[in-house]
């Protein structure tokens, strides 16, 4: 497997890295798999930071066909659908006539903004997918420097596309240069800073390499003649929506020299609150007579498998996506059901860690399942 390694900040350039905690061994694809444990892949996930400018960032990156070997999480659930819906009411606020959105997947954005209008709208995604009713053309592709777009458009989309790039500056850069003076840029990525404040395990990783803050958003686009227009939250910990427009004149800003400091702390308060949320864990499972399971068959496990959490007591994962059922966890031997599984269970403890998605999870299984479950959150 052919690395990339990192030895310069991924935001300002500069050369000033320095470790700050290193995963060893962690599985490289946040999915499910079919073929046998002994084939996975594991690489040590080595965070570091830039003392110039504070960045969390992922030292060593690892090739994108075997970080995406295949669709590992689609975004399914009545959370992600009120994401959708309102990240839709909030590109319609902008009046766009002519959309162009990098890594559209399924094309699931297109068919809500339709409950607004039909405007002309091509997605720029590597694997397309469509979903019934989407009606968005498709360009099979990467939007880098080679590529070339003859369409006419005033906006440009993206939705949780900008944590998962490698070089956000060189992203940056090709925007602004891909963009004429008043085209927009309207934008969804995941809320990091609430993120890891509160301890997800699905914050930063193997494919979401730095720890993409609004500090730094707001400095690129800056720095590449962008001018915020709006910013709205979903949630508290969960999205921002940007909106944005190349201007001439938009002035360069400087990052806070307190990032180092804050993020520093605040990545090391994550590790060892998982540490000890671990030896937790495991000591109130030792005690525990009832079947346990673990929920989420993604990197929200395998954060907690990583740091040690005792697996003999698990009778397997559960997940909401029929994708994933019947398959394996990779980097890991356990399989995946679904959550009816614990119809049949008696008092059922249930492993829950699932970031913002907790509430909604803990419901459905409450009302719909088992109302006897009992979870370790």
């Amino acid at each position: 497997m052919q690395v990339i390694e990192r030895n310069q900040c991924a935001i300002t350039g500069r050369v000033d890295l320095e470790p700050l905690y290193n995963f060893p061994n962690f599985p490289v694809f946040m999915g499910c798999s079919s073929q046998p444990a002994e084939l996975d892949l594991k690489h040590d996930m080595s965070w570091w930071i830039s003392k110039s400018s504070g960045l969390v960032q992922l030292k060593t990156l690892l090739p994108l066909d075997v970080l995406y070997q295949e669709q590992h999480a689609g975004a399914i659930g009545m959370l992600w659908e009120r994401h959708h819906k309102s990240f839709a009411a909030f590109i319609r606020k902008t009046k766009p006539t002519a959309i162009l959105e990098i890594g559209g997947a399924h094309g699931i954005l297109e068919r809500e903004y339709q409950q607004f209008c039909q405007i002309p709208w091509t997605i720029l995604e590597p694997n397309p997918s469509p979903v019934d009713g989407c009606k968005a053309q498709f360009i099979k592709g990467f939007f880098d420097e080679k590529f070339v777009y003859d369409g006419y458009f005033d906006t440009v989309v993206h939705s949780h596309v900008f944590e998962h790039i490698y070089k956000p500056e060189e992203f940056m850069l090709q925007l602004s240069e891909f963009m004429d003076a008043g085209k927009q840029l309207i934008f969804s990525l995941p809320n990091m800073q609430a993120m890891l404040e509160r301890n997800y395990t699905n914050c930063i990783n193997f494919e979401h390499t730095i720890f993409l803050t609004e500090p730094y958003v707001d400095y690129l686009l800056a720095k590449h003649g962008i001018k915020i227009l709006a910013k709205e939250y979903f949630m508290e910990d969960h999205s921002i929506f940007y909106a944005a427009i190349r201007e001439a004149g938009v002035k360069p800003m400087p990052l806070s020299q307190d990032l180092y400091e804050a993020n520093k702390a605040l990545f090391l308060s994550y590790v060892d609150f998982h540490k000890a949320l671990i030896a937790d864990l495991n000591q109130r499972m030792e005690q525990a007579s009832q079947p346990i399971y673990l929920f989420g068959a993604h990197v929200f496990a395998q954060y907690l498998l990583e740091m040690g959490l005792n697996t003999e007591k698990i009778v397997c994962l559960l997940d909401n996506d029929p994708k994933k059922q019947g398959r394996r966890l990779y980097g890991t031997r356990l399989n995946v059901a679904s959550p009816k599984v614990l119809v049949r269970a008696k008092d059922p403890l249930v492993i829950l860690k699932a970031g913002v998605y907790n509430d909604e999870i803990k419901k459905d299984i409450l009302e719909n399942i088992n109302k006897a479950t009992i979870f370790f959150e």
